[in-house]
């Protein structure tokens, strides 16, 4: 998080930092996030602070891409601005060797996939994506089969988590304390993965879980937990294409 990377960065330096992950097995690096990227005036010139430290922490870290947010406010948004906009920090993020992603998220003024997919595809620009999490594609009603007509060159990461079927409060209060581990709830991650599957992802599957119950574990514990069950769901996915192309073919 863009929050917690200046004091990282005093602490132990960029190349410090580098020599952890590196010694943890850290491969795939998603760095987050630049706030108010589209906009002027002073909220403009702090959310270009921060991009200047994730630009510059991209290229010293060897991240894979950096992530952007819509307006939380879910204020009106004018295409053509936005794309402009978009495009600029999608060549930036190129220029360090790493992707754009924008997150799609249910209660902000890019509400679901088609309004991602219609601004990236506008900005034009090939680093530039979306970050597809369940979650939001989930409590959006979007159904798999929109997620595996998304064309690959615009999937820039995608993130697995569960949830029940019903919202606890608002839509963030449930989003940051509600998550379940995948599996443990009512998502339809199966579908989920099999779609995106068939979009064409090969890439990393990330894991986000976000809940009070996640955050009361030991850090040993609560990975482990997130790691197994995301496993468990994407080996179910397979065995259940292999078993309908079996079935299929008899």
């Amino acid at each position: 998080m863009s929050a917690d990377l200046p004091e990282a960065e005093r602490t132990y330096g960029m190349a410090g930092i580098r020599s952890m992950l590196d010694a943890n097995g850290m491969v795939h690096l998603e760095l987050e996030g630049i706030p108010h990227w589209w906009t002027k005036g002073p909220e403009r010139a702090e959310s270009d602070n921060i991009r200047r430290l994730l630009l510059r922490a991209s290229e010293a870290l060897g991240a894979r891409h950096i992530k952007i947010h819509p307006d939380d406010g879910g204020g009106p948004w004018e295409l053509g601005h936005w794309a402009e906009e978009f495009a600029t920090l999608a060549q930036q993020a190129q220029g360090v060797g790493a992707r754009l992603g924008i997150e799609f998220l249910p209660w902000t003024n890019i509400k679901t996939v088609h309004d991602g997919l219609r601004l990236v595809e506008e900005a034009g620009h090939d680093a530039g994506g979306l970050i597809i999490d369940v979650w939001h594609t989930e409590r959006a009603d979007t159904p798999p089969a929109d997620l595996a007509k998304v064309p690959l060159h615009r999937i820039v990461g995608v993130e697995l988590n569960d949830a029940d079927s019903d919202v606890i409060g608002t839509l963030f209060e449930d989003t940051v304390n509600r998550r379940k581990y995948c599996g443990d709830g009512s998502f339809d991650l199966i579908g989920d993965i099999n779609a995106l599957r068939h979009a064409g992802w090969t890439g990393p599957w990330g894991v986000e879980i976000l809940s009070h119950e996640h955050r009361n574990l030991d850090v040993r514990t609560s990975s482990k937990r997130a790691f197994s069950t995301a496993i468990a769901q994407l080996e179910r996915a397979i065995e259940g294409a292999s078993s309908t192309t079996t079935s299929g073919a008899r």
